[in-house]
């Protein structure tokens, strides 16, 4: 259908409930009671950004961010921690899985909601903002632990701090002589472009590395107006990765996949991670076979040049950490062995 043009983005309303999400076509009337429920679980967030990429609800962009009755529906591979977070988590916003990585989560507080998080029971917008004194706690984490040299700012999404915030976190990373990398991990550039303003940039100067990876799924989402963010965002010398997940009905073909990767390349991003989808609650129908993603981008190889070519990954549940699912890591369709060789039978690739 024909997408209706509309005032520019700082000037409409993010679509948070049912009432929202009918009142602009985006789900049937008949819908609501049964989206009310899924609300109860799960945050729903579609930003003007988003809106106005949607042609129709279930393309490749609202497929991603408008919520279905079928998220209630739980199989039994699902669980509500697929990765392990919390049992590697040392003090409330640390997550430490490798020797030399952490994992700093500020806030669980996200610009949109994907339908298929990991973390999808635990953020939305009234939960998981560390106060001063939990960031202050886990900031000393960071300083007692002399091994971690790269920090990775995420959650929720860091660039959703304001620039006083997210500052004084930068400045905190920058003066602990033992950590050389900070790395943040956004889906804003995309999803809201215009939060990402000249003070915000200003307070990602740091002498240390600073690197940003941007959440992005289909080329569709690579907006004028995102990529003209990430054009500024690689002006000021930060590098950027791009990390996407495979995802049925958005990017399960050769050629979605061939786009998303020319895309990220033309804005000088690199693409890091194709990952396996997680096995989160209600997730199932974005599940895509490992098999099928390995013969997807088997067929890429020839076409697009290195340097749009990802690492096809899967995060091991219980918080063994991810693994290329390539042909030496693969035994089959559901062995796969973890970084130290431990062979893992998983219950649904």
């Amino acid at each position: 259908m024909s997408h209706p043009v509309k005032p520019h983005p700082s000037s409409r309303k993010l679509l948070r409930t049912p009432d929202d999400l009918i009142a602009a076509g985006l789900v049937p009337p008949e819908q609501k009671a049964a989206l009310e429920a899924v609300a109860e679980q799960y945050a729903t967030a579609v930003p003007p950004a988003f809106l106005d990429l949607i042609e129709h609800p279930d393309d490749p962009i609202g497929v991603q961010v408008i919520p279905t009755p079928d998220e209630l529906r739980v199989t039994a591979a699902e669980r509500s921690d697929p990765i392990g977070d919390d049992a590697l988590s040392p003090v409330p916003g640390i997550v430490h899985r490798y020797a030399d990585r952490a994992l700093l989560k500020p806030l669980l507080v996200c610009p949109l909601y994907c339908r298929f998080c990991f973390r999808r029971e635990h953020v939305g917008p009234d939960g998981g903002v560390l106060d001063d004194a939990a960031l202050e706690i886990a900031l000393d984490w960071l300083r007692t632990h002399p091994q971690i040299q790269e920090v990775i700012l995420t959650g929720g999404d860091p660039l959703m701090l304001s620039p006083r915030r997210l500052g004084q976190i930068m400045v905190a990373l920058s003066a602990m002589p033992h950590v050389t990398t900070i790395r943040l991990h956004s889906r804003v550039p995309v999803a809201a472009p215009e939060r990402v303003t000249d003070d915000l940039l200003d307070v990602l100067e740091s002498d240390k590395a600073v690197w940003m990876a941007v959440h992005i799924n289909h080329a569709r989402e690579m907006s004028e107006q995102a990529r003209a963010c990430l054009k500024r965002i690689v002006r000021r010398g930060i590098p950027l990765l791009g990390q996407s997940v495979l995802l049925r009905g958005v990017n399960d073909s050769e050629a979605a996949l061939e786009a998303l990767f020319r895309s990220m390349v033309e804005v000088r991003m690199r693409p890091y991670y194709l990952h396996q989808l997680d096995p989160a609650p209600g997730t199932a129908r974005f599940h895509v076979p490992v098999a099928e993603g390995q013969k997807l981008l088997a067929g890429l190889r020839g076409r697009v040049t290195g340097l749009a070519w990802p690492t096809y990954v899967l995060d091991i549940p219980g918080g063994h950490g991810k693994v290329p699912l390539g042909p030496d890591y693969v035994d089959g369709p559901l062995n796969v062995r973890d970084p130290e060789g431990n062979p893992h039978t998983l219950a649904r690739l």
